[in-house]
């Protein structure tokens, strides 16, 4: 199983950057994980994106889920989607490509909103076979075997796990957006990789927690016993040095800052 960066910015873009993206393949199946602004020109660098098998979307904040519009127009109205033929380059097809998208619950119903604001409300169902999932479920794509379990945020959010069931992979477990909490730790504990945001220079001050910091992301990582830590969703503007030096402080064991195009095995 093969995990890469497409974007690891929080909810705005560094620099030629995107937000949270990750691509996971395993043999012939190819899952993409969140998809926020920039995400989707990040993928075509890596894969055809009529080949993706499936999206899952951790939770509905637009830097998770932004470029699902692009995607969608994308298997709307491009060229190869279309049943009649653009010779010399296309020859039509009556089975264009619909990957899955799997969509917290209320997913649908925010990305009808979205759309719908400018008139096209069915555009991303009518592009993807749309389903919603409940925090239990186990959701099948390809080899790839997907879990979820809720954390802690400004609206409901799920970490994500995958495992492959070829090929004799390890677990990847991506903790989405997230305040402390235990329940992260015990759904990633001992997992191989686990990619964690670190996105606060300090704790927010006042009001809901709903982030961690570099040090903070590095304890998560350490109490579940990971094998191997990354640290996501920090902006350019913050020292990357320091947040490494925090997170490895706090892990007890080398850390890892996401950089977009780096790949992991797992």
């Amino acid at each position: 199983m093969r995990v890469t960066v497409l974007g690891k910015s929080p909810s705005w873009q560094d620099v030629d950057g995107a937000c949270s993206g990750y691509l996971v393949r395993d043999g012939q199946t190819t899952l993409l994980i969140d998809a926020g602004n920039g995400v989707f020109s990040k993928l075509r660098s890596h894969v055809d994106y009529v080949e993706v098998d499936g999206v899952v979307v951790s939770h509905m904040h637009a830097d998770h889920f932004l470029d699902l519009v692009p995607y969608s127009y994308a298997l709307t109205y491009a060229p190869r989607q279309q049943p009649v033929p653009i010779p010399p380059w296309w020859e039509g097809t009556d089975d264009p490509a619909r990957p899955f998208l799997h969509l917290p619950q209320g997913g649908r119903d925010v990305l009808r909103r979205v759309v719908g604001s400018w008139g096209d409300e069915d555009l991303v169902e009518n592009a993807f076979h749309m389903t919603e999932y409940a925090p239990d479920d186990v959701v099948e794509v390809g080899t790839l075997r997907v879990r979820f379990h809720p954390v802690p945020h400004y609206l409901p959010t799920y970490a994500v796990e995958v495992t492959s069931s070829v090929n004799g992979s390890g677990r990847l477990t991506y903790g989405a957006d997230c305040s402390p909490n235990a329940e992260l730790v015990e759904f990633a504990r001992d997992t191989d990789l686990l990619i964690i945001e670190a996105t606060l220079p300090r704790p927010e001050r006042d009001g809901m927690r709903g982030h961690l910091t570099p040090g903070e992301a590095g304890e998560h990582g350490r109490e579940a016993g990971a094998k191997r830590l990354v640290i996501t969703h920090m902006s350019d503007e913050m020292d990357p040095g320091w947040a490494q030096e925090e997170a490895e402080r706090a892990f007890g064991g080398p850390v890892e800052l996401a950089r977009e195009g780096v790949t992991y095995d797992v």
